[in-house]
């Protein structure tokens, strides 16, 4: 069997704890990834107004984030079905305001139709 990785919770990287928190898996694509594969996306840009904190930050793989670029995840979302319902699946840790949002942009598109 393979070994676990260790970690201490008192040295481990904000990175690390995301990437952790969201189990090495991108939550726009659902894939998993090997860390150095990974990278931190801010749900609300800091360009936006979001914040380095744990509750805006997510595990995504380069492809996604490239995609996303400097949307907020609601904006990139509202029109990309099989990507918001991973988001809405795996992004547990993120702030409820960024979940509710995305839910407004869909209700939003759909009384447009």
């Amino acid at each position: 069997s393979e070994a676990v990785p260790q970690f201490d919770r008192e040295t481990e990287t904000l990175r690390e704890k995301v990437f952790r928190r969201d189990a090495y898996r991108c939550v726009y694509c659902a894939e998993f990834f090997p860390s150095e594969a990974l990278t931190l996306d801010h749900v609300q840009p800091r360009m936006r107004g979001g914040d380095g904190s744990e509750g805006n930050l997510v595990a995504a793989c380069r492809a996604c984030n490239a995609d996303k670029g400097a949307a907020p995840a609601w904006a990139y979302l509202a029109e990309r079905p099989e990507q918001r319902e991973n988001f809405l699946r795996f992004a547990k840790g993120i702030w409820p305001r960024h979940r509710r949002a995305i839910m407004e942009a869909v209700q939003k598109q759909k009384s447009r139709k």
